[in-house]
């Protein structure tokens, strides 16, 4: 099966879109598939191929990069310009299928290449756009509703939007995007392994016997870091930040007793996980949250937002706690509860390790395959068993379910035109 993957961010852009675009797209190549990705072009001077990503060991990965420029006020995010690169690679690549993760700018592009070739769409949500526009204070018509409008515009002009959580599969629906099914995320449970804890690492960030409580991910506005100013300031706790972004002036100037260790990946990123003795999550527009289940592999107990993504994994009193989202004060409160109790800890961090180990990359990319055969099938008016040949042996997952009652109903007139996705999405 010939498979291509538009995406609005990959590596070496460090981010829950870009991984896990690079992880379907290893999984399509173990599978015996052929993908190619389309992505935004990073910064001059980024270090990654031109042509090709992976390892020869691990099967190379096709990328075409087109021309970008940098998101105003955030320029670690690439905005694809106009060209025709995208049209004539996806021609050239002659595709079963278009597989639109995140899709808003080039995505928005891609579903319209693949509308006029004919080609049917898989729309993958994965970040809360409507949010981040009220986050941020877009102006010039760019707000919560004007994001919502193309969002239905991309995700109604596709065969099936597939949501990373029962929330975000919800707020799909309630907002007019029909075909709304399910396809949660995996996490690596060898990398993220309670054995990778370093007590000369925690020595060296708690120097004092504190409890070390972290954050991992990008320091922006919409992810809320500064809410852990009020737990930064708890006698005996000792937060720090793994990550960087536009945010982290400001949040370094409010938590002085934090400490700040920028980016991290691979290795040395999961060993930092599992010095954590508590993990929190900030942020309120998650619709996964991918560095969750990383904790929670990593045997560290989560305390998340109940709002979005958050809500499917974390076990309130079970595997961690769920506090009201913007809620700072609730987060010190959390904080400073398992703070004081050792044993619930390693209870709740035990709980999560066992919630996630199942959640393999495997098995969830076989998951999606299952969606493409769903897809191709219902495309060319044949059984499933029909493409099955094409699409190859994908395990035995999870029924693929429709979320939501009446969401069948709610398809309307079904996908949008090419004409009428073309007006609500300037080019």
């Amino acid at each position: 099966m010939r498979v291509v993957i538009v995406t609005e961010s990959f590596p070496p852009e460090v981010n829950g879109v870009a991984h896990s675009v690079l992880r379907t797209a290893e999984h399509l190549v173990r599978r015996g598939h052929q993908p190619l990705v389309v992505t935004p072009a990073p910064a001059r001077g980024a270090q990654c191929p031109p042509e090709t990503f992976g390892s020869p060991g691990a099967g190379e990965i096709p990328v075409v990069r087109i021309p970008s420029m940098p998101l105003p006020g955030y320029p670690q995010v690439r905005i694809a310009l106009p060209s025709r690169q995208l049209a004539a690679a996806v021609a050239r690549h002659r595709p079963d299928l278009v597989h639109l993760a995140s899709p808003f700018v080039l995505g928005a592009r891609g579903m319209q290449v693949a509308a006029r070739l004919g080609v049917p769409a898989v729309a993958v949500y994965q970040t809360d756009l409507a949010g981040y526009a009220h986050a941020y204070r877009a102006g010039r018509g760019l707000g919560e509703a004007a994001a919502w409008r193309r969002i239905r515009a991309v995700h109604r002009a596709a065969a099936r939007t597939l949501a990373p959580s029962t929330p975000a599969a919800q707020d799909l629906t309630a907002h007019g995007v029909p075909r709304v099914q399910l396809w949660p995320r995996g996490v690596d449970s060898a990398r993220f392994h309670p054995r990778h804890r370093d007590e000369a690492l925690h020595r060296a960030l708690a120097p004092g016997g504190e409890v070390l409580v972290g954050y991992v991910g990008r320091l922006a506005p919409e992810k809320r870091v500064d809410l852990l100013a009020a737990a930064s300031a708890l006698p005996g706790v000792r937060v720090v930040v793994v990550g960087d972004g536009p945010s982290a002036p400001g949040l370094k100037a409010s938590m002085p007793g934090a400490v700040f260790l920028g980016r991290r990946t691979g290795d040395e990123l999961a060993r930092c996980f599992a010095t954590l003795d508590v993990f929190v999550h900030t942020g309120p527009l998650e619709t996964f949250c991918q560095t969750i289940q990383e904790a929670m592999a990593s045997g560290v107990p989560v305390i998340g937002p109940a709002a979005g993504g958050p809500l499917d994994l974390v076990g309130h009193h079970r595997t961690g706690l769920l506090v009201p989202p913007r809620d700072g004060a609730a987060v010190a409160r959390a904080v400073a509860e398992l703070a004081a109790d050792p044993a619930r800890r390693a209870a709740y961090g035990q709980a999560g390790r066992a919630e996630v180990t199942a959640r393999t990359w495997e098995a969830v990319g076989d998951l999606l395959l299952r969606h493409y055969a769903e897809v191709l099938a219902e495309h060319r008016g044949v059984p499933v068993a029909a493409v099955g040949a094409m699409v190859g042996p994908v395990g035995a997952g999870a029924p693929v379910g429709t979320v939501g009652a009446g969401v069948e109903g709610a398809t309307a007139e079904g996908a949008l035109s090419e004409g009428a996705l073309s007006e609500e999405l300037p080019a």
